[in-house]
């Protein structure tokens, strides 16, 4: 029988997923970036080169217009459907990936953090002929508010710069040094022609002068998987399994998607917001009893004691338990149209758990531009990034979402329609403000 640590290390050997972003100014070339990066990984369905082979020829291009491999989505918007972030599938031999197209307009900021917000990397691309810009801080810097483990700095139209060394390192070390300000852990700066394909999935001829790994490559080696036993193990219940059948009189499993680390039959656990322990008595796994389970598996945890538990608690190893607290202070992306307002009455959703709410406090609104701080704006409207202080009915177990992006993230919701007001990140930004504790609300809602 395979043991655990086995299975675990099994993880490794099996072809891995990796998720990533795409983010650049307009006419930067980002289109022609993924149509290639689909073309030349021979992703692209043989109906669809042909469409854009014919599309081509129609405008009086000889070669195919890859950036059309996406501008089928980009059409669907403007038609006015509601597509925030186009998503893209495709695999090599080597690892299977998600991409999400990001738009890189100003006010599309909200777009860019949904699609980068589980991206284990993002792709940041700039024109060799303007450098960086504007836009390219301004995604660098969500990038490093999301916590991208990996960041890498495509310089595109080398071709335009007569592939010169000189223009693309002075670009490299502006960006590089601009991300490492803000704290992103990694970047990898590769030259590269999207139109003429030099250097996105192979090696280029024209720049001998470079030595790195091309997009594809990069893409197809960089580490993402994680050190399962290093994580804050964290299992948020999803739904209570009472079958009170002849088979099984007594059966009461806890099931969900583990968010994070590993659990084991044995270990001891605390139930939180309760603070209730117990012993992991079994874990079931697409219904067979394992010894072992780990994120993002969903699986069904069994407690040697009969405690109260429901849809919204969290249970996490007894020795790294997060503590719990009705205070959260965030930054929040709003992506609402409407305002968000001090004072306002809102749902949190976290994991699995929705209380009720109050924005006690707005401290401040960031400024991408240059990373300053606008305080007490009162208010955060659409695309805003700012500092909140929110006061919850009931207690939560947070994470920092430094420490876990999926336990320490949350959604604030119009409890009026359900419509989704803000993304949250629980903890510390770039720099956590001070300001004054929150006045007491006398108006209902008052915790």
């Amino acid at each position: 029988m395979t043991s655990t640590t086995e299975q675990l290390a099994g993880l490794s050997e099996q072809t891995t997923l990796l998720r990533f972003a795409t983010a650049g100014s307009v006419d930067d070339g980002k289109s022609t970036l993924v149509g290639r990066l689909l073309h030349d990984s021979k992703s692209v369905l043989a109906d669809q080169l042909e469409a854009v082979e014919h599309a081509s020829r129609s405008r009086g291009q000889e070669a195919p217009d890859l950036a059309l491999l996406t501008d089928g989505l980009r059409a669907e918007r403007e038609q006015g459907i509601t597509i925030d972030v186009a998503y893209r599938y495709f695999a090599t031999a080597r690892r299977r990936f998600i991409l999400a197209d990001t738009p890189g307009h100003v006010q599309y900021t909200r777009n860019m953090v949904t699609g980068a917000s589980t991206a284990e990397l993002t792709v940041v691309l700039v024109d060799a002929r303007n450098g960086v810009v504007e836009q390219t801080r301004r995604h660098a810097a969500i990038a490093a508010l999301l916590r991208v483990p990996h960041v890498v700095l495509a310089v595109n139209k080398m071709d335009l710069v007569e592939y010169a060394e000189n223009v693309f390192a002075a670009i490299a070390e502006e960006f590089t040094a601009y991300a490492t300000e803000l704290g992103v852990p990694e970047v990898t700066a590769i030259p590269i022609s999207a139109l003429a394909g030099d250097n996105v999935v192979e090696p280029s001829a024209r720049m001998d002068w470079y030595g790195g790994p091309t997009v594809l490559e990069h893409l197809e080696t960089v580490p993402v998987s994680h050190d399962l036993a290093s994580c804050h193990a964290r299992f948020p219940v999803q739904y209570v399994i009472r079958p009170q059948t002849a088979e099984h009189p007594d059966y009461r499993g806890y099931a969900g998607q583990i968010a994070a680390g590993t659990f084991r039959v044995g270990e001891r656990v605390t139930v939180l917001p309760s603070g209730r322990q117990s012993v992991i008595a079994g874990i079931d796994l697409l219904g067979v009893p394992v010894e072992a389970a780990w994120t993002p598996q969903s699986a069904t945890l069994l407690l040697a004691d009969d405690i109260d538990i429901s849809r919204g608690d969290i249970i996490v190893p007894s020795g790294d338990a997060p503590a719990t607290s009705q205070d959260v202070e965030a930054t929040v992306c709003h992506v609402a149209d409407q305002p968000l307002t001090v004072g306002q009455r809102v749902l949190l959703k976290h994991t699995t758990r929705t209380v009720k709410a109050i924005v006690k406090e707005i401290p401040s609104r960031l400024t991408l531009d240059d990373l300053s701080q606008h305080p007490e704006p009162g208010e955060l409207v659409a695309n805003d990034i700012g500092r909140v202080r929110v006061r919850t009915a009931e207690p939560l177990a947070m994470d920092s979402y430094a420490h876990s992006r999926r336990t320490g993230s949350f959604l604030l919701i119009d409890p009026a329609d359900g419509t989704t007001l803000a993304a949250g990140m629980a903890g510390d930004a770039f720099a956590a403000p001070t300001a004054p504790n929150p006045q007491p609300d006398d108006e209902g809602w008052d915790f």
